[in-house]
C-alpha cells in the first residue's frame, strides 16, 4: 500500500505537467503528432516508475487504414500500456467522467479524444457520430467494449455502441487481449506490483455483408469477444 501511495505522489504531478504541456502543444501542432508523443512518453515513464514491461504480439496482423481497436479492461495500467506500446497512433473513446477532470480532461479534448455519455442515449449517438467522423478522416480509435473494469479477470458483457460505430464507419475491428495488468494493479485494492503486461493483437473482424444492421452488430460482437477471450488468462 505504501508503494501505491508513493507512486501516486509522483504520478499525479507528472500527469498534471504532461496534461498542460500536451495541451499547449495542440496550439502549435494541429496534426496531433506532438500530443501523441506526449501521451506515449507519459505512459512509458509511468510504466517505468513501477517497473512494468510491455510486449506486443501480432503487429503484423494490422490492416492498412483506420480501424477500431477493442480491448478487455482489467486495470488502469491497460491505458498506460496501450499508449506506450501500440504500433499505431489512435484516439480514445472514453467515458465522459474522465473529461470532467480539471486540466486532464481539457487536455484530452484538445487531443481529439471523444467523450461517451452512456447515461443519455441521444448524447451517446452523437458521440458515435463524432467518432465515425474521426475514423472517416483516416484515424483509428480505441475503446473498451465492456465499458468498465472487470474485477475477476473474466470478460463482462459487451456494450453495443462500439459495434454500431464499426457499422457506421465501415472499418474493421481489431480485437486486443491484455494480460498481466490485473496482477500489476489488482481490482478494488490500493496496491501495486511490478511485472509484465502483454498486448495481443488479433486478426481484424469485418462486418459481414447480407445481414441486417442488428444481426451484423451481434455477429461482430460475438466474434470480437471470442477472439479476445481466446488467449485471456483467467
Amino acid at each position: 500500500m505504501v508503494r501505491a501511495y508513493l507512486y501516486l505522489a509522483v504520478f499525479i504531478p507528472l500527469t498534471l505537467l504532461f496534461s498542460v504541456s500536451s495541451f499547449i502543444s495542440t496550439m502549435f501542432d494541429p496534426s496531433g503528432r506532438i500530443y501523441a508523443w506526449h501521451a506515449c512518453l507519459w505512459a512509458r515513464l509511468m510504466l517505468a516508475l513501477n517497473r512494468v514491461k510491455v510486449t506486443v504480439i501480432g503487429s503484423e496482423l494490422l490492416p492498412d487504414g483506420p480501424v477500431i481497436f477493442m480491448s478487455n479492461h482489467q486495470s488502469n495500467f491497460d491505458i498506460l500500456s496501450l499508449l506506450a506500446a501500440m504500433p499505431r497512433r489512435f484516439y480514445w473513446i472514453a467515458k465522459k467522467e474522465l473529461f470532467e477532470i480539471p486540466v486532464f480532461g481539457h487536455s484530452m479534448r484538445r487531443g481529439g479524444y471523444i467523450p461517451l455519455d452512456r447515461s443519455d442515449g441521444r448524447k451517446a449517438l452523437q458521440s458515435l457520430d463524432e467518432a465515425a467522423a474521426t475514423i472517416h478522416q483516416g484515424k483509428s480509435v480505441v475503446l473498451f467494449p465492456e465499458g468498465t473494469r472487470s474485477t475477476d479477470g473474466n470478460l463482462l458483457p459487451f456494450k453495443r455502441g462500439g459495434f454500431v460505430l464499426a457499422r457506421k464507419a465501415d472499418v474493421p475491428v481489431v480485437p486486443i487481449t491484455i494480460n498481466g495488468s490485473a496482477r500489476i494493479n489488482p481490482a478494488n485494492q490500493i496496491r501495486l506490483f511490478s511485472g509484465d503486461i502483454s498486448i495481443t493483437l488479433h486478426p481484424p473482424v469485418v462486418s459481414p455483408a447480407g445481414l441486417r444492421r442488428s444481426e451484423a452488430e451481434t455477429w461482430m460482437m460475438e466474434h470480437v469477444r471470442k477472439q479476445i477471450d481466446s488467449v485471456l488468462e483467467h
